[in-house]
Order: structure tokens, then sequence, then C-alpha cells
């Protein structure tokens, strides 16, 4: 199935294409389907923002968006930064910044429990909209280690892995990571979808 990648996040777009392609599916950018706007994300959920994205780029695509919208929830800080993830700390400020900026929020906490959530939706030209979530459980690190990944990865340290998300390769984040099993349970749906379809 072709699917076009509502993001223009380049990390993002690694890791997706690498999990769809491997699922026998044709991935395509939303720059390379001919939309290169941006679309607003004023959701309260990271599922109402994926939904967001991806009825946007399917409407100007008319092929079927994928779209995912994920975020780091840290306990101590009662769940922030969660959907403002992207915008923690302001606009234009870089993942390094934003780095030491929730360090610097966690510097006396004792408790560092977080876990990062991906929602995963896809809308269909028919209307359709399926969707997947994913967690990955983990706890913030003192100082960041690794130079893998992107956003918050370096300071997040992959619960039963010894390694921040930043540490382990591609493939061993994409076994382990909220945007990896949310395409996983995604791809479960899809198959369900097609038969029901007939496809």
């Amino acid at each position: 199935m072709k699917f076009v990648l509502a993001s223009n996040n380049k990390g993002k777009l690694v890791e997706m294409r690498a999990l769809l392609e491997q699922m026998g599916h044709e991935v395509v950018t939303q720059k390379e389907a001919g939309f290169s706007g941006e679309v607003e994300e004023t959701g309260a959920t990271f599922y109402e923002n994926a939904l967001l994205k991806a009825r946007a780029v399917m409407e100007a695509t008319r092929l079927p968006a994928i779209a995912d919208d994920s975020g780091l929830m840290v306990e101590a800080l009662g769940g922030r930064p969660g959907v403002y993830s992207k915008r923690y700390g302001g606009e234009g400020v870089s993942d390094e910044e934003r780095n030491a900026l929730l360090l610097r929020e966690m510097e006396r906490e004792e408790h560092r429990s977080a876990q990062f959530v991906s929602s995963i939706v896809c809308a269909f030209p028919d209307g359709h909209i399926l969707s997947a979530e994913g967690v990955c459980r983990g706890e913030i690190l003192r100082s960041p280690r690794g130079t893998g990944g992107f956003g918050y990865d370096p300071v997040f340290l992959v619960e039963g892995t010894g390694k921040s998300m930043a540490e382990l390769t591609l493939e061993e984040k994409n076994a382990l990571s909220h945007r990896g099993q949310a395409l996983r349970l995604f791809e479960k749906r899809l198959r369900e979808y097609q038969r029901e379809k007939g496809d």
C-alpha cells in the first residue's frame, strides 16, 4: 500500500519509513507528494494532533496519510512536556536546549520515571480512520548520553536496556520504541481493515 508520511520531522521520517517499508509498504514524504504546508497542532491529545495532520495531508494529496504525534511524559512534572514536547521551552529552541531545560527542571527530583507515547493515525480518502498507540517506559537520566536519534532520546533511559534511546541503533530503537510499537499495532489493524474491505 502507498502512504504519505504527514511530517516534516527528518528523524521521525527516517524511523517511520524504515518500519513501514519493512512491512512492505511504499512510503512517500508529504513534500514528495506535493504538500509543503505545516499543520497547526491545536489538539489537546497526541491522537487529536495526529488526526489533524493525517487529515490535512490526505485531503491535499488524496492518498492515505499517516501521521505520528508523540512526546515525553515525565511523572514528576505531572506528565509534562506531553503534547508540548516539540514546543517545550518555546518556538525555535533546539533539541539540546530542550534537553538542558528538562534536566534543570528535574535536578532535584529523585523520582525520574517517564514514558514516551506515540499516537499513529492514518486517514484514508474514503473517510476511514485507523489509529494505534505505543508506549515506551523508562526514566530521565542526569545527563545526556549517546548521539543517535533526536529530540529527548539522549536523556531517556530505556527500561531494561541500560541504554539511553540515543545509544540504541536504529534497528534496536525501532524494536523497542513507542513509535515502533504503535506502527506494529497499526499494521495489524490495517490488515484487518483490508480483509474487511476485501483488498
